[in-house]
């Protein structure tokens, strides 16, 4: 299987090339030429397999230069060896009636990112060996909370690897900042970026692209690769926690084979949301997708009304991995819905870029409208959110996966679609501690890593160990940088 670049479909990579390249050198993203079809009875085989077995049935088939015993290999690292405190890996819990949450915060950084994030490092290793790639990969990496502390944490003492995260300065939660600034590995760096997320992602992007920089990195002996969800090998181990969902509702007798489920996905990026059309696709039953977005509504208004419009205010608010305005998974699905109209597509970006706007076309936005519906909430409805589900059910959520819930909620009213549906759980509520105690009403705050065990007081659940390991951990890392220096700070980082 090739993949194409969404700019310039006449570029072609095999997956060992695309993933190892991370970014097309045109600035497109890579995506596969055709989807793989499930069989008819790949649900029913996937029912009782295990998490692992289930992750190489699926990327098995969008990774012919890899053998099904390499992927084993994989997943074996990256999903087993006690590295989730979940047996199921992504659970999926009943919260009420047809309401389910599936959780994908059971990995070592308590986020949804470590699901691909523990696959990539294997991913990109064995593709350097297939290319007979001699170079070392850099790996840069912008974060708005949860990617940056999982890549990390997946590369880590990687051998031929160095990743450098950026991350907004006061952009990310104190849990998350302490994360990144304590991680452990030789091959690592971290640098706080004045300004916000966007920022943050379009200083990678130039870096990229920038050919004088490579060429000066090459002879240093390096190439750029990437962590961040542009790079295929983050999106394609996301579709797996779909397949898996739904075969665990089947095999717990929740629904049948066939059946609809809706999906609803707390998403700011646009990465997570696109992993579930790419499992539509391929033949799981899914419904509509539901498109959650905190105040940085930018996707809620695209997809009501065809527009992208980036010119707005920007907010920091208590769901801070969600604080995006350039969603560039979009441009994924803006190749799908064009039929795969490359021009078009580098037409929307080349607007994006210039004017911060761009209006799609009727047949792209009826598409949208087809399958995703969306909504957003503020940080008052969010908190509202997370004492309802405690108070009502005893679930604790996080910030993101409350905006989720809330959006599922009103979804409902509007609609009456009352089909069952999966709202996906993207962190642990103890990356957030002070704003869930704030949500449930507690005056007094502690101050630092103290908060972690005052939430368990609070609420009787035990903090992830890597959480309640944090109080014990060095800072390691202090740099803030303007954005203008980020070529500076990647060329001292490679020195």
């Amino acid at each position: 299987m090739y993949y194409v670049s969404t700019r310039d479909k006449s570029t072609k990579k095999l997956a060992a090339e695309a993933i190892a390249q991370g970014l097309a050198r045109d600035g497109g993203l890579f995506t596969p030429e055709v989807f793989p079809k499930l069989s008819q009875n790949a649900l029913d085989t996937m029912r009782d397999m295990s998490y692992q077995q289930r992750a190489v049935y699926v990327m098995n088939s969008y990774l012919d230069d890899f053998t099904a015993s390499e992927l084993t290999a994989y997943a074996k690292r990256a999903y087993g060896d006690g590295k989730f405190d979940a047996k199921e890996v992504a659970p999926v819990r009943q919260v009420n009636g047809n309401t389910y949450s599936l959780e994908l915060w059971h990995g070592p950084t308590c986020a949804f990112k470590d699901m691909a994030l523990q696959m990539l490092p294997h991913l990109l290793t064995g593709s350097l060996a297939k290319n007979a790639e001699s170079k070392t990969a850099c790996i840069l990496v912008a974060t708005s909370g949860d990617t940056g502390k999982a890549a990390l944490e997946g590369f880590r003492d990687v051998d031929r690897t160095r990743i450098l995260v950026f991350y907004p300065k006061d952009g990310v939660s104190d849990i998350q900042q302490l994360q990144m600034l304590t991680q452990e590995g030789d091959n690592v760096g971290v640098c706080a970026v004045v300004g916000n997320f966007d920022d943050a992602q379009t200083g990678v992007k130039r870096l990229f692209s920038d050919g004088e920089l490579r060429e000066t990195l090459a002879e240093r002996g390096y190439f750029f690769s990437s962590a961040n969800s542009i790079n295929w090998g983050r999106v394609l181990p996301q579709i797996v926690y779909y397949v898996s969902a739904y075969c665990d509702l089947m095999r717990e007798e929740k629904i049948r084979k066939g059946d609809k489920v809706n999906v609803c996905v707390p998403t700011g990026n646009f990465g997570d949301i696109l992993a579930a059309y790419y499992a539509k696709e391929m033949g799981v039953p899914l419904g509509k997708l539901i498109c959650a977005s905190n105040q940085n509504n930018v996707l809620t208004d695209f997809i009501r009304t065809g527009v992208y419009d980036r010119n707005r205010a920007f907010y920091n608010t208590i769901s801070p991995s969600m604080d995006i305005l350039i969603s560039s998974n979009l441009e994924r699905m803006l190749f799908e819905f064009s039929e795969r109209n490359d021009a078009e597509v580098r037409s929307y970006m080349e607007q994006l870029s210039a004017q911060g706007s761009y209006e799609v076309s009727d047949s792209i936005k009826a598409k949208f409208q087809k399958y995703f519906a969306a909504g957003c909430c503020d940080d008052v409805q969010t908190k509202e959110t997370i004492r309802k589900l405690w108070s009502s059910g005893h679930y604790l959520a996080d910030p993101h996966s409350a905006v989720a819930f809330h959006v599922l909620e009103e979804y409902r009213k509007e609609t009456g679609d009352d089909t069952p549906a999966i709202v996906v759980s993207t962190a642990s509520p103890f990356k957030f501690c002070a704003d869930v105690l704030d949500a449930l009403g507690v005056k007094e705050i502690a101050s630092g890593t103290a908060v972690i065990d005052q939430l368990t007081e609070v609420t009787g659940i035990q903090a992830p160990a890597s959480l309640a390991a944090l109080k014990d951990r060095s800072v390691r890392f202090d740099q803030v940088v303007e954005k203008e220096d980020m070529t500076r700070t990647v060329l001292e980082f490679l020195k």
